[in-house]
């Protein structure tokens, strides 16, 4: 039976060629969304929300799914909360130690809003996921950065470009090591009262992760809109009810102000008719939309060299309810904009009784909070405190939410042509839709891209595997290569980026210092440094001889290895360390380690004999102490025999021997045991006898 072969691509993939994008939150829902980007051993965090249908931890991303610390750089497109509001409990709960980067004015608004959000969570303190002092805090640490301006972290190159939506919002452009990834954040392709309209890169992302809110649904005319808007307000209250919207404390809040205004002024006749603006943060974020009016369209700077349009004629700020005359009709605006707590739900509860009363929603509302409930249009509302109240006011619902419907997603895609698209921040169903509306698309016209919608801790893993390229400079720049040119000289890789150059100019382009290793080694070594100095030239030919600062006999070879004697029986062997020294290095050691051993050495032995008459003894104690250690060692049992100190005795399975230290003679009458004492006595005396210059002798004798 054939083995099945694994596929060739399974074969040739490198995990630093796979980038993995994970859905931490906002995988086929709408809420905390935080996704995370690793590719060649670096991690980006894009966003990190709460989820408003949850509260305390639930309402986290699910960070235990990655190891915090890893993350070198996060990502924060815009204030809101479901993208931002979780910022504070991984920054200073968590082992983040990363770099945390936002535009100007978000950051500006991110301390106001999530100061209100600590205010109003329907929580206990004991289940706040952060406090205040975290948020001022994490505040403290993060980055601002303009729009088009081009950030590079260890290797992290990102570009920030206007996304529309809110004041600030932000895209983010990512580059590692040549790949390009665009993050959409939540952003919007229509030209509204303040704001511009998202703008993509210049260039073509290899991915492109974008949002899905809406699905496949399209948003009809913006005038179509803002007149059906005010049409619905003023039915409201002109039959005497209280209108309510409940909004985020920013972002659309804004627009709709600039609507009211202008109708108000249009339609003398609802002068009478207050229009409350109920949110505690609204005088410090109104000062922060003027100071930034640079940042929107044409229309309201224009409108604003002549006079303040945030200066509203018919709108007045509500801080509490302790400045609220709750008599007759009137208009609502309060946050939060999903009725889960705070003012907006304070009123809510209060009127939803009254059937002249209307509740407006203008926003996305997301599953499982009381503002999507609110439009099925339920006969009774659960209240905080647990009471059921019947709920008998209008309901209507009509979107100001500044994302793109399916219309102006598609066509930002088609401009983008990214190969590869990954769908978050949108419910299961309306991702779904979008992702086959776009399979359908891109099948017909015969494009190769790839869509994918990943659910919350589910990866997206893509290969790319790019072209590596290495640049000259220096020296090595100076002339235009020749093709089939060999190039010397170091390269150096940072960043993913590599550079050839000279090693004279390391330090100058690189910052790289170099330093030269000296390396020794210690040898025992028991024969003559003369023997020695006959090997190295049979070796290497000619040594210079010399004696060093510590009047130790020193031979250099090929004037780059030094041989020293410090010692009756040691030598040290000294060189700069490189490639081509150690080589060398390695070869004189191998000469050294068999010098005892070699026949040529027993010649030059006999020669020195006879001409110095030199003799090397060994203490009997030694070697016997030494042989003893090394029987011990493979047999086990043994011991001095009693009437003599020249033999051992050696006991193996109730075998016995005995041996002479000096003669090596063995006495057995076992044969097996003897002939593995004869081996193991051969043994001996290459290591533990060394030979003396008289047997030295006597063996050249009877060689001759």
């Amino acid at each position: 039976m054939s083995k099945r072969k694994a596929p060739q691509n399974e074969l040739l993939t490198d995990e630093n060629d796979v980038l993995q994008i994970t859905a931490l939150g906002a995988g086929n829902e709408v809420g905390r969304s935080c996704l995370v980007i690793q590719y060649k051993g670096k991690t980006i965090m894009l966003d990190a929300g709460v989820h408003p249908a949850y509260n305390g931890l639930a309402a986290l991303p699910f960070y235990d799914e990655i190891d915090p610390s890893t993350v070198d750089v996060l990502l924060i497109s815009h204030f809101h909360l479901d993208h931002a509001a979780s910022l504070p409990y991984f920054m200073e709960k968590t082992t983040f130690d990363g770099r945390v980067f936002m535009t100007h004015p978000t950051k500006a608004i991110y301390k106001w809003l999530l100061t209100d959000f600590i205010r109003v969570s329907n929580v206990s303190v004991d289940e706040n996921i952060y406090n205040e002092q975290d948020l001022l805090r994490s505040y403290e640490k993060i980055e601002a950065v303009d729009y088009h301006q081009e950030m590079e972290v260890e290797g992290i190159k990102f570009t920030s470009y206007n996304a529309g939506h809110v004041l600030g919002a932000a895209m983010f452009l990512i580059e590692i090591a040549g790949v390009k990834i665009l993050y959409t954040g939540d952003y919007s392709r229509e030209d509204d009262r303040h704001l511009m309209a998202a703008e993509p890169p210049k260039v073509q992302p290899d991915v492109l992760i974008t949002e899905s809110t809406y699905g496949v649904q399209s948003h009809g005319p913006r005038l179509e809109k803002e007149a059906r808007f005010t049409s619905l307000v003023h039915d409201i209250v002109q039959r005497g009810g209280r209108c309510l919207m409940p909004v985020f404390a920013l972002g659309r809040a804004q627009e709709l102000l600039l609507i009211l205004d202008e109708y108000w002024e249009a339609h003398p006749e609802l002068e009478s008719v207050p229009i409350y603006y109920a949110s505690s943060l609204a005088k410090k974020c109104m000062a922060v939309y003027q100071t930034y009016i640079n940042m929107m369209n044409a229309k309201i700077r224009k409108q604003f060299a002549i006079s303040n349009p945030f200066v509203f004629k018919h709108i007045s700020n509500l801080k509490n309810m302790d400045h609220f005359d709750d008599v007759g009709p009137c208009v609502m605006m309060a946050s939060p904009g999903m009725l889960q707590s705070g003012l907006s739900r304070e009123l809510f509860e209060r009127w939803a009784p009254d059937q002249r009363n209307g509740l407006v929603i203008t926003g996305y509302c997301v599953d499982g909070t009381l503002a999507r409930h609110a439009m099925t249009e339920p006969s009774e509302i659960t209240s905080m405190a647990g009471t059921k109240i019947p709920c008998r006011l209008s309901v209507e619902y009509i979107s100001f939410s500044a994302h793109v419907d399916y219309t102006q997603n598609s066509q930002f895609i088609d401009e983008v042509k990214a190969p590869h698209i990954v769908l978050v921040h949108g419910e299961a169903n309306a991702m779904g839709r979008l992702k086959s509306a776009l399979e359908t698309k891109f099948k017909d016209r015969g494009d190769k891209i790839e869509v994918f919608s990943p659910k919350n801790c589910e990866s997206v893993k893509l290969k790319f595997r790019g072209e590596k390229m290495a640049k000259t400079i220096g020296k090595l720049a100076a002339k235009t290569p020749k093709e089939n040119q060999l190039f010397s000289g170091i390269i150096v890789s940072k960043d993913f980026q590599f550079n050839i150059m000279d090693p004279s100019e390391l330090k100058d382009f690189s910052g790289i210092a170099t330093s030269a290793i000296l390396q020794k080694q210690s040898i025992y070594y028991r024969a003559s440094f003369s023997l020695l100095k006959y090997h190295l030239e049979q070796m290497y030919v000619t040594l210079e001889e010399t004696i060093d600062e510590n009047d130790m006999p020193t031979l250099t070879i090929l004037n780059t290895i030094k041989v020293k004697q410090v010692g009756k029986n040691q030598i040290i062997l000294e060189w700069l360390g490189n490639s081509m020294n150690d080589i060398i290095a390695d070869s004189v050691l191998a000469v050294i380690l068999n010098i005892e051993s070699s026949p040529a050495s027993i010649k030059v032995t006999k020669t020195s004999h006879h001409s110095h008459h030199h003799h090397h003894h060994h203490h009997p104690e030694d070697i016997r102490g030494a042989t003893m250690n090394f029987l011990r060692k493979q047999f086990g049992e043994v011991y001095e025999k009693e009437d003599s100190k020249k033999e051992v005795v050696v006991r193996l399975d109730e075998q016995t021997a005995i041996v002479n230290v000096e003669t090596l003679e063995i006495e057995t009458q076992h044969e097996a045991l003897r002939e593995r004492l004869i081996d193991q006595m051969e043994r001996i005396s290459r290591t533990v006898r060394p030979l003396d210059f008289e047997e030295l002798t006597k063996t050249e004798n009877m060689i001759e």
